[in-house]
């Protein structure tokens, strides 16, 4: 099968050890993977702050850069969520009929990356190994807008020498939510104080996700309290194996900063 990867304009900007991890294990599992250099921003940011308009040649470009493909794989629940429940939406508001169809289209071969490893290449167990203790959140697209339920924890359970631990109250919103955390920085901000407080409750080592804004948030938060605790891309954890263990989550690596951090990250330690 050939698929073809949406990295996402987080990912490519500020984590592309998550692209690279993505790209890693999907093509360990024989999957041929391609990368149009066509493709940009998806327009969720533009859609949900109230500019559609802004967001149609996006759209327009996003079908005419994956129109020929078997199927896209992005390693975020966001992003496919806008694909698969907007792009249309907005193209036919626009009085665009034909390019509402190709985003549909594209949207019905479009897959999350837990969604794309169960349910269409049909495995739990992908081969990875990565003794750290663990625990996962859930982001709100993913569970919310795609429904992807617990296929991530179906994959993270059959991963060798990990440790789960059950993240209490693991389906509350972090309190990123794109542009909500710059709206509203002090929801947000209490929001992810809650956040981080029932992470640190789990006594885990790496808090994952399949969403990179998401642990952006959350690992703003925790690397500013200077818990220890570091956050690490669903994709990396599974692309690491025995014979060539992921870096990711090893005090020091890219992945464990604590991100690029949150503009509200500091303010967690105030409340």
């Amino acid at each position: 099968m050939r698929v073809a990867l949406f990295a996402t304009c987080l990912v490519d900007g500020l984590y592309p050890q998550v692209g690279i991890a993505t790209v890693r294990l999907l093509r360990r599992l024989g999957v041929h993977v391609d990368f149009p250099p066509g493709q940009s921003c998806c327009g969720q940011m533009h859609i949900n702050t109230g500019y559609p308009s802004l967001a149609l040649p996006l759209i327009e470009k996003h079908v005419r850069t994956f129109a020929a493909v078997d199927a896209v794989v992005a390693p975020s629940g966001s992003c496919t969520g806008s694909i698969r429940h907007q792009h249309a939406e907005v193209a036919r508001a626009a009085g665009r009929p034909e390019l509402a169809d190709a985003a549909e289209a594209i949207a019905a071969k479009t897959y999350e990356l837990s969604e794309f490893l169960v349910d269409v290449l049909g495995v739990t167990d992908v081969g990875a190994y990565y003794p750290h203790r663990v625990t996962y959140h859930p982001t709100c697209h993913s569970l919310r807008l795609l429904g992807v339920a617990d296929r991530p924890l179906q994959l993270l359970r059959a991963v060798q020498g990990i440790e789960l631990a059950e993240l209490p109250h693991a389906e509350s919103c972090c309190g990123f939510g794109g542009t909500f955390a710059l709206k509203n920085p002090d929801v947000s901000t209490a929001m992810m104080a809650d956040k981080v407080a029932n992470v640190l409750a789990t006594e885990a080592e790496i808090c994952s996700a399949g969403d990179s804004s998401c642990l952006m948030h959350i690992g703003g938060g925790l690397s500013r309290l200077r818990t220890g605790v570091r956050t690490v891309h669903l994709a990396e954890i599974l692309a690491s194996t025995a014979s060539s263990p992921s870096s990711a989550g090893s005090p020091g690596s890219s992945s464990s900063s604590g991100s690029p951090g949150s503009s509200n990250a500091s303010a967690v330690r105030t409340r």
